[in-house]
């Protein structure tokens, strides 16, 4: 049974990793139009996402954390608006650096990443209780 439990800590992991991906994916997107709220002042700096693997030297499985979350140094676009508070001299309007298309892409790969592990531990589910019934039935 070592081997089920060790794709159940390897597909736990995956969840978790996902799970935190969709959130900064969530997060950056809720944020996609925010301003600062004076010249001087960033607007919001879209998140990242940084997994790194780990390998358990016991079972010979590799798992895979969060190793960061850091944030996107790319330039903040800029929008001509001279009403906006957060305007500089020029009317100009720093906007947060969120493509909205690049965090529904990721939030997509991160929804099928997420429901393959899922899927995995259903088989193990379902393995595990058929050797069980396998064993009652001796």
């Amino acid at each position: 049974m070592d081997p089920l439990l060790s794709s159940l800590r390897v597909s736990s992991s995956g969840l978790e990793v996902q799970s935190q991906r969709l959130k900064v994916v969530s997060e950056n997107i809720a944020n996609s139009n925010s301003t600062a709220s004076v010249p001087d002042e960033d607007p919001f700096r879209r998140k990242t996402v940084s997994f790194e693997s780990t390998l358990d030297k016991a079972t010979g499985a590799v798992s895979v954390n969060v190793s960061e979350i850091g944030r996107d140094n790319s330039e903040f676009p800029l929008e001509f608006d001279p009403g906006n508070p957060a305007a500089d001299e020029n009317g100009f309007v720093r906007l947060p650096n969120v493509n909205v298309l690049i965090e529904m892409a990721d939030m997509r790969e991160a929804n099928q990443s997420y429901e393959a592990n899922l899927q995995v531990m259903r088989q193990v589910r379902e393995l595990v209780s058929l050797t069980i019934d396998m064993m009652n039935a001796r």
